[in-house]
């Protein structure tokens, strides 16, 4: 697991609409989780929040399909 995996999972999430719009069509936590895992993503729930840290309100909308916030203990519950 690792910070550069969750770096590069936000990267993908604004970089690639279509995978983006999978992960966020996702309703149940596990599919979700287990479509992260099958994309080659491995981090944990605090790598993700110290690699959203650098994000922007405008790059966390993105990220986030368009939530008002990014609730991450949602998409990766340890």
């Amino acid at each position: 697991m690792s910070i550069e995996s969750a770096h590069s999972f936000l990267t993908r999430m604004k970089t690639d609409g279509d995978f983006a719009r999978k992960i966020n069509s996702c309703k149940d936590f596990g599919a979700r989780w287990a479509l992260i895992r099958a994309a080659g993503f491995d981090f944990t729930a605090e790598e993700i929040h110290a690699a959203q840290d650098g994000l922007s309100d405008a790059e966390l909308e993105q990220v986030s399909g368009g939530r008002k916030s990014v609730k991450w203990e949602d998409l990766i519950k340890m």
